[in-house]
């Protein structure tokens, strides 16, 4: 189908690339509570689905298979139009994980992530608790401090065309 033209009345739809934005693909790693700030900030409203979240207990990682909203890319300020990437975010050095306010039997739910918070415990340790839109959560208990996340697919335009809002 040529370019522009529309089916059923819709605009065809392709995918964004990496060349098309001024930014590469995100590479984060968060050693303390400042670059934290920085990859929370950058995972806000990412949606996943509940069968995409893992915890190694043999090799101590909990992750997520998100699709992140590319905050950075200035959608917001109508630069771009809204786009979303697959990234995974992993935690390291985990030792207990403990959810609520979900339904981990349910395979259909899909996720979205509001916040990283970080309370540091004694000699390095503490707990990152993943604060879920709904009144859920899930907290992660640490030995140290060490989150990352990174892109692993090309961008994609925002199926909804949208904007992530939230209440003032």
């Amino acid at each position: 189908m040529p370019a522009g033209r529309k089916l059923n009345g819709l605009p065809k739809m392709s995918d964004a690339r990496f060349e098309d934005g001024g930014e590469a693909p995100l590479a984060l790693r968060a050693l303390d509570a400042d670059d934290l700030k920085v990859i929370s900030t950058l995972a806000q409203d990412a949606i996943f689905p509940i069968t995409e979240m893992t915890w190694d207990r043999k090799h101590r990682r909990f992750a997520l298979l998100i699709n992140r909203f590319r905050w950075e890319e200035g959608a917001r300020i109508g630069e771009h139009r809204p786009e979303r990437v697959q990234s995974v975010l992993a935690i390291e050095d985990a030792m207990a994980v403990a959810s609520q306010g979900i339904d981990l039997s349910d395979e259909e739910t899909v996720l979205s992530l509001m916040a990283i918070d970080w309370v540091p415990g004694v000699d390095g340790t503490g707990r990152l608790t993943l604060v879920l839109a709904g009144d859920g959560a899930v907290a992660v208990d640490v030995e140290c401090l060490e989150v990352t996340l990174r892109d692993v697919t090309r961008p994609y335009y925002a199926p909804s065309g949208k904007v992530p809002g939230h209440p003032e």
